[in-house]
């Protein structure tokens, strides 16, 4: 298994991204079990973005954000997402604005780590008019814990342009953090932290920097149903301020479980029809 994370290492090193506001997440280590499919839609509005065009990226002042997210389990290691990013807003910002594919491999649990750890690689295209560079590539390796109530999750994001105004400028470094607590079984509360200091070697000016810090709220209806919201503000000149983000999560089972979903589902509902009758 050790072979496969470092043939993994070596096929994704030439693809990075940076997450932008499409999809404002602190991802976990596991990866989705064997055959099950987990559908998101990832949602967010910007109150206090740039109010003018730079590099001729359009405008993020007042523009909603709608991501469809789509994630298969291949292996009990392995997934596969795939992303569709839209942009809602005035100003003729309306429009589909790119996808991404995402595969990440996590440590099998035979391994006894004890933390949680994996990497997720993401390769895609954006139009330029909302990112200075179309194609990027990210490598995000990420490593999580859990102590009693306490949840903790660093995602250290390593970003490249492939090609736009930034292609001839090295790896990007933009960590992210989520800390929680479970105030009850089904709510836990928490912080969340997105940054981006520069190219790896070269950190940017402070004003230059991104620094984001949300609070948030991560909600377990089921173990089927995901849901995360948050509000967050921007620190630096370069950060867009006042941010709502709401990630809303099925998970769909193999076609065994989804069965059992069913008959189960079956029985509950014959057995209420015999008491009305």
């Amino acid at each position: 298994m050790k072979s496969v994370f470092s043939f993994f290492l070596l096929l994704v090193y030439g693809q990075l991204r940076a997450q932008e506001n499409y999809e404002i997440q602190v991802y976990g280590a596991p990866t989705l079990e064997k055959g099950a499919t987990m559908l998101e839609l990832h949602s967010n509005f910007t109150f206090g973005g740039q109010t003018y065009s730079h590099d001729g990226v359009l405008p993020t002042h007042n523009i909603c954000h709608e991501t469809i997210e789509i994630t298969h389990g291949f292996t009990p290691w392995f997934e596969t997402g795939f992303y569709l990013f839209n942009a809602i807003g005035l100003d003729n910002r309306t429009t589909i604005v790119g996808s991404h594919i995402r595969p990440r491999i996590t440590a099998p649990e035979n391994w006894h780590l004890p933390f949680g750890l994996s990497l997720s690689s993401e390769l895609g295209y954006q139009k330029l008019e909302y990112s200075t560079d179309d194609w990027t590539l990210e490598l995000r390796p990420i490593i999580d814990k859990t102590w009693k109530k306490f949840y903790v999750s660093f995602n250290g994001a390593f970003e490249k342009s492939l090609h736009g105004l930034n292609e001839n400028i090295g790896f990007g470094f933009s960590p992210a953090l989520k800390g929680s607590y479970n105030v009850t079984k089904e709510v836990a509360l928490g912080f969340e932290y997105f940054g981006g200091l520069g190219e790896v070697g070269r950190i940017a000016p402070y004003q230059e920097q991104k620094h984001q810090l949300y609070l948030a709220i991560d909600i377990d209806f089921s173990p089927d149903w995901e849901f995360n919201a948050g509000y967050g503000l921007g620190f630096t000149n370069a950060t867009d301020n006042e941010i709502f983000k709401v990630i809303l999560g099925y998970k769909f089972h193999g076609q065994h479980k989804n069965k059992q979903l069913w008959n189960s589902i079956q029985g509950r509902l014959n057995k209420l029809r015999r008491i009305l009758q």
